[in-house]
């Protein structure tokens, strides 16, 4: 329809300037009237229909924007048509379809005016017309509309006035979109602040909104609260305030109550007044200045360059030549922070010279300045500083670390201690005394065997099973005790002593020499023979000490040198050391022989709970461990594979912590160095005894 509206060839386009003040109709609902010779003048909604003998005159459409009013209040923009009547024929029953569209629609909408004729009534005023007069309300039409109304063939357009240009008339009071907060100002010097005051405040159905500028042209920025501080206040400062209502019709008030105040609120915008000096050489070659001045107004001022005395007198500044800017208003640019900036420069001055830059502002009586470039000297003694103190800070958290190491990781065993002292143990345990045994150490074997008995373990001790042995014979024994470790879960222990730790290495050469025939006794040792006993050559590596135990000791040699070649060493064995004998030999300068490395070793009794948490946590079988015997998530991780999670880990966090710090960030940095500190102070902590040990033997 809209594309036939723009097909007709005959076009009447009627483009109204409006004046500011619009005419206000008391309207209840829409409504159509009509002159004598019209009646039963009726309006409905209805699609718009082409006639012929179209009843308007040929310029009788006229379109006029006026204010709808209930009772003088709640105004809306709204449209008053007047349509003027030609009868064709004689017609007595009639009517004429009145379409309407803004650009926001796609469709007009259409009203439908119904009408009779009165003949005889027309024929008394022969000289005048008959007309029909409609008004439209709709949410469709608002103020600052296009509105093209369409009837028949004829066509108007209108623009409805903006709510700035109405707000601006008599209509502001009656229009809601013209309705703003109104404020005032109070200066309370006691507590040097200044307050807002805004008339109906708590009224009001909406929330009061407000923001800040400098200047009438500045960015409005959001500001909170009421009092402002009276040091920030200057007389470029203005407010705008509105209700929020949610929609684009919160309309705003602006004032700038402290314009008219410029002697007490000036001495505020020379006091924030600040330049920044730079100097830089020019593309020819030359030294040249560059400046910024920022200030929270525009100002009326001048800049010159100038060479401060090297005296005493710092603030003494002598100017160079007549080259003096003044500030214009036209290069004023606002920066983030609200103020204004104006840039500049002095080229071709004479290099070396220690220049400064001076200011004198219309209206002050002194100079501001001299403004000079940042020396560069004090801030290199602030970096120094601020690393020099790092660095001390460091290495007092290194210290601190250092000592607190042993306390912190005993602290840490204690109470992991307690947790699992809370816990049972199940499992097997083979406890193996040394080739020397004699009666403090079987005293102790025995009671260690006892101790791990009452925590709920199944303990098997060769000092205990002597007729058994005798039996059986060692090597089946030792067999016969080793096998239930596969289904119940347990460990066997080697207590080590200097014979022990003498037979191991002894134990090693021979396995060394002896190759193959070493190889198929740990084999034999592994296969179950039943009876069956060792003939011939293989018992070489067997035999030694005159004890009844050495055989069996002999044979977990054996055992766990089985474990080094298939990779699981550690895994069925671990050493035990009384701390009240002495576990290395005197002639040896080695560590732990080759045999017994990798096997966790614990000093009884300091070390007790840890062996207990290492029984409970170390068996692999069915019915071991603690609580109901699961497997724990993190159990078959090796230490060497948590300190190398752990390396990875700080690792990663010392790249993240690097990365910020190369941006310059001082906090970063300083965490940064910090944290290269702690680790290095852990790691020599946890090193710092084989490091002194290796100096000294070094010494």
């Amino acid at each position: 329809m809209k594309a036939m509206f723009f097909g007709w060839s005959l076009l009447s386009i009627q483009l109204l300037v409006l004046a500011l003040e619009l005419e206000m109709i008391d309207y209840e609902s829409q409504h159509v009237t009509c002159s004598k010779g019209l009646s039963n003048c009726t309006v409905k909604a209805g699609p718009g229909i082409l006639i012929q003998g179209c009843p308007v005159d040929e310029k009788g459409l006229a379109v006029q924007p006026v204010l709808c009013c209930r009772q003088g209040t709640a105004c809306r923009p709204c449209l008053h048509i007047r349509l003027d009547i030609q009868p064709r024929n004689h017609q007595t029953a009639s009517y004429v379809s009145v379409c309407y569209i803004v650009p926001e629609l796609i469709m007009p909408l259409c009203k439908k005016l119904e009408f009779t004729v009165i003949p005889a009534a027309l024929d008394e005023q022969a000289s005048s017309k008959a007309w029909l007069s409609l008004l439209i309300e709709s949410e469709a039409v608002s103020f600052s509309s296009q509105v093209t109304v369409y009837v028949c063939i004829f066509r108007s357009t209108v623009v409805l006035p903006s709510v700035d240009e109405v707000c601006s008339s008599a209509s502001q009071g009656v229009v809601e979109e013209c309705e703003v907060p109104s404020f005032s100002t109070l200066i309370d010097q006691e507590r040097r602040e200044v307050m807002l005051q805004v008339a109906k405040e708590e009224d009001s159905p909406h929330p009061l909104e407000m923001c800040l500028q400098h200047e009438d042209n500045g960015v409005c920025r959001a500001w909170k609260e009421k009092p402002v501080p009276l040091h920030s206040v200057t007389p470029c400062m203005c407010f705008q305030l509105w209700w929020d209502k949610g929609d684009e019709r919160s309309r705003r008030s602006m004032s700038c109550p402290f314009r008219n105040n410029t002697e007490m609120f000036q001495r505020n915008v020379w006091e924030n007044v600040s330049v920044s000096v730079v100097q830089r050489q020019m593309n020819s070659g030359g030294a040249m200045l560059s400046w910024n001045l920022t200030a929270p107004c525009r100002l009326e001022a001048e800049v010159w360059p100038c060479q401060r005395d090297a005296g005493v007198d710092k603030d003494r500044c002598t100017e160079l030549g007549d080259i003096r800017q003044r500030l214009s208003n036209d290069i004023w640019r606002e920066n983030d922070r609200g103020h204004w900036l104006m840039p500049g420069v002095f080229e071709d001055v004479k290099p070396g010279l220690d220049l400064c830059v001076m200011v004198k502002v219309k209206g002050k009586n002194s100079e501001l300045g001299p403004f000079c470039p940042i020396d560069s000297s004090r801030w290199h003694w602030r970096w120094s500083l601020l690393i020099l103190v790092s660095l001390m800070l460091a290495g007092l958290a290194v210290i601190c670390l250092y000592f607190l190491h042993c306390k912190l990781k005993r602290w840490a065993w204690e109470w992991h201690q307690k947790e699992w002292d809370q816990l049972p143990i199940r499992g097997h345990v083979v406890l193996l005394s040394p080739p020397d045994v004699d009666g403090s150490v079987s005293e102790l074997v025995c009671e260690l065997g006892s101790s791990l008995r009452a925590r709920g373990l199944s303990v098997s001790v060769d000092l205990w099973n002597r007729a058994e042995m005798c039996s059986l014979g060692p090597l089946p024994w030792l067999h016969s005790q080793l096998q239930p470790l596969n289904s119940q879960g347990g460990r066997a222990l080697l207590v080590l002593t200097q014979a022990a730790w003498k037979k191991a290495e002894d134990w090693g050469r021979q396995w060394d020499q002896q190759g193959q025939q070493g190889r198929d006794i740990a084999q034999g040792v592994e296969e179950e023979k039943g009876d069956e006993e060792v003939e011939g050559e293989d018992k070489r590596l067997l035999q030694g000490l005159s004890s009844p135990y050495a055989d069996v000791f002999s044979a977990a040699l054996s055992c766990i040198k089985v474990d080094h070649q298939q990779g699981c060493a550690g895994k069925r064995f671990l050493l035990v050391h009384f701390e009240s004998h002495s576990a290395k030999p005197l002639s040896s300068e080695r560590g732990l022989p080759e045999l017994f490395q990798g096997l966790p070793l614990f000093h009884l009794p300091s070390q007790s709970q840890g062996l207990l948490v290492e029984l409970a946590i170390g068996s692999k079988g069915p019915g071991a461990g603690i609580g109901v015997g699961e497997k724990g998530l993190f159990e078959d991780i090796q230490d060497e594979e948590v300190e190398v999670l752990q390396q990875m880990f700080f690792g990663v966090l010392l790249c993240a912590l690097a990365t910020l710090a190369a941006k310059g960030d001082m906090v970063f940095t300083s965490i940064f160095m910090g944290g290269v500190a702690a680790i290095a102070g852990y790691w020599l902590s946890d090193r710092g005894d084989r490091v002194l040990d290796s100096f000294l033997k070094g010494r």
